[in-house]
């Protein structure tokens, strides 16, 4: 029987590193973990939260392509209201108005090569 214990990254696929770096910690405020290049190739990591989820950037794979249609990352933010104006201040692109559910608000953006990224804030977590 497989037994998964942990998630060990998520990767995104980015085609401009710089751009996307300027994005992730720039905007996002996301602290490099780790950063590897390998004959022109990047792969960077941010560390997320308590249990250190991994976010990885990277142009190091040219079969993974950017896509809103694929894995979609989702961000715990501390103050919802807080993170939608941050990200409007910095015009990031919106995939529709914020939302709610009976369990949670998020907010669907996009990177600069069109990955999606959700906003997203617990209603029982404080």
């Amino acid at each position: 029987m497989l037994k998964v214990k942990d998630i060990a990254f998520t990767g995104t696929p980015v085609t401009d590193i710089a751009k996307a770096r300027a994005f992730y910690e720039g905007v996002l405020g996301l602290v490099p973990a780790h950063v590897f290049q390998f004959e022109g190739r990047h792969w960077i990591e941010y560390d997320i939260g308590p249990a250190k989820g991994t976010l990885a950037i990277t142009d190091g794979n040219p079969e993974w392509k950017p896509s809103a249609a694929g894995t979609a990352l989702a961000l715990e933010v501390e103050d919802f209201d807080a993170a939608v104006a941050h990200l409007r201040a910095n015009q990031v692109a919106f995939l529709g108005e914020p939302g709610e559910t009976p369990v949670c608000r998020m907010a669907h953006i996009s990177d600069p090569d069109g990955n999606t990224i959700t906003i997203h804030k617990c209603k029982h977590v404080k």
